[in-house]
């Protein structure tokens, strides 16, 4: 995700902008400030979503879609600010989609994968 600042008519504003997929399905998502977190808009009809605490580098993702994990057990590894950050999980369950790839940067907030 990039980071841009923008003016308008004097306004300065920042923005973050997601090069998506040429394949990608373009839906309109709520503004910022309508309540909702990235776990409500991420693309799911099931499920729990696993959310990044921090903006990072996805390292290594340790689960595959289909497989059943436990709470507690290590999904993702995330680096930010030179650190290794376990993600885990926070429910028993089975990983319904992986959102991610390793090497992909990621936000505070952004959607993972599905449990």
């Amino acid at each position: 995700m990039k980071k841009y600042e923008i003016e308008i008519d004097g306004q300065v504003y920042h923005v973050k902008v997601r090069e998506l997929p040429d394949d990608a399905v373009m839906t309109e998502q709520p503004k910022a400030d309508s309540g909702k977190s990235t776990a409500d808009v991420a693309p799911q009809t099931e499920g729990k979503a696993m959310l990044a605490p921090m903006a990072g580098t996805v390292l290594r993702i340790l689960v595959k879609e289909g497989q059943r994990v436990k709470k507690g057990e290590n999904l993702i590894v995330l680096e930010a600010m030179k650190m290794e950050n376990e993600i885990v999980a926070d429910e028993d369950g089975v990983v319904r989609r992986i959102l991610v790839k390793e090497n992909d940067s990621v936000e505070s907030d952004q959607a993972l994968l599905i449990l």
